[in-house]
């Protein structure tokens, strides 16, 4: 690309919630975001009214494609496929990703994870470390993880996941704020500048304001794997509701916006609940994007799933093991569900998730503000992904992959 920056005209962008009706300024040398007044010359690109909006944040993903993040063999075919879906995952407008784990055995978290650590891939969605789902979950609401390898509170982090995993790879653990000593290990997690998220849990509202308290940010999959909404008795989605003006603050919340996992209508009301904490997730499986079928287990779940449309199952069963559906996808499906804007949709997986995880700084990701990086997706009025950019450079397009799958088919027939 020639020149020193790239100036994107006729579009709008998103920052705030809010469409700011302006031209957005990147540096081809060094990825950032410039300030959008005093240049002249660089690049130009139109980009025809569409919206550009912050690349967009997977915060909860096991996986796609055919691969999930417990299929380890060896530290360089795995490094192959962790590369291979961070590709795939650019195609869908995502820039960056926390690989999940969910409860595995402790050997097996120490071997995946030193391969989690967070980097950057060439033309791809940027790894950003990992969210360990486990092993301190409540066995009642184990969803489909295995419960005789939950472990106490008590039991040493170092133990499940390794010394220099917790201080360089788990970026988010999950845990059930009802379990005994649970203060304790969420204080030595956060002292290694761990986040804590709250789930797979049968917590009372109190309880979970007593998370709160000892250092948890988050809820996971809100009202999945977790107590009901109860009318006297909200439990941890209740929390969602906490007043502005509570200290500490009320907690980010996940949701998976499919259709399965929550109705509709849920969706909407978790949202509206408050829209500057909500952060929308795939919880995707290895079965997303993958034919309809039967298909092998793996280290979390030791049983054949069933992938129907966009819904997945252990076989034979109606427990729902993740999500099938891409992030944009998700998004939309806000937008429509919810009523609300492109630009509000897209905050929950971009600022939001950024503002949980502490990566909105300068130098960082998900706000569309100067000296952060230009990691950018362009999106149509209908949330549908056009491009994606990684650090100024263009690493996907959809008009060149249909003229792409155009001329194959061209070539072959």
């Amino acid at each position: 690309m020639s020149g020193w920056f790239t100036l994107f005209t006729n579009c709008r962008y998103i920052l705030n919630g809010e469409l700011v009706e302006d031209h957005l300024v990147i540096s081809d040398e060094t990825g950032l975001i410039l300030k959008r007044e005093g240049y002249i010359g660089g690049d130009a690109v139109d980009l025809e009214d569409s919206i550009v909006a912050p690349g967009f944040l997977e915060l909860h993903t096991n996986g796609a494609n055919g691969f999930h993040f417990t299929h380890f063999e060896d530290e360089k075919s795995y490094a192959a496929k962790v590369d291979g879906i961070a590709r795939y995952y650019a195609t869908q407008g995502v820039t960056g990703f926390y690989a999940t784990i969910p409860t595995v055995k402790g050997d097996e978290f120490k071997q995946v994870l030193p391969s989690l650590t967070a980097r950057s891939i060439p033309n791809s969605a940027s790894l950003l470390g990992a969210h360990v789902e486990g092993p301190y979950l409540h066995p009642t609401k184990k969803g489909a993880h295995s419960a005789h390898l939950f472990q106490s509170c008590s039991t040493n982090p170092v133990s499940i996941y390794g010394s220099s995993n917790l201080q360089n790879t788990v970026k988010l653990v999950t845990l059930a704020p009802e379990l005994p000593d649970f203060h304790s290990l969420v204080q030595s997690l956060t002292s290694h500048g761990i986040r804590v998220s709250m789930g797979h849990s049968t917590a009372t509202y109190e309880q979970g304001l007593g998370g709160i308290n000892a250092g948890a940010t988050c809820l996971t999959h809100t009202l999945n794997a977790m107590s009901g909404w109860n009318p006297r008795a909200p439990g941890l989605a209740g929390l969602t509701s906490l007043p502005k003006t509570q200290h500490p603050p009320s907690p980010y919340y996940t949701i998976i916006a499919d259709g399965h996992h929550l109705h509709p209508s849920t969706v909407s009301l978790l949202y509206r609940a408050n829209p500057k904490r909500a952060i929308t997730i795939t919880d995707s499986i290895e079965l997303a994007s993958l034919p309809d079928g039967t298909y092998p287990g793996h280290s979390q779940i030791p049983f054949e799933q069933t992938k129907d449309g966009d819904r997945a199952t252990i076989a034979g069963t109606d427990t729902l093991i993740g999500g099938c559906i891409p992030l944009q996808q998700s998004v939309r499906n806000l937008m429509k569900w919810s009523g609300c804007g492109i630009a509000e949709a897209v905050c929950t997986v971009t600022e939001n998730v950024a503002g949980l995880m502490g990566i909105d700084s300068e130098g960082g990701r998900g706000v569309l503000k100067e000296g952060r990086r230009a990691d950018l997706t362009v999106l149509s009025e209908e949330g549908e992904v056009l491009q994606t950019w990684i650090a100024g450079v263009k690493v996907w397009d959809k008009e060149d992959e249909v003229r792409k799958r155009e001329d194959d088919g061209e070539a072959r027939g």
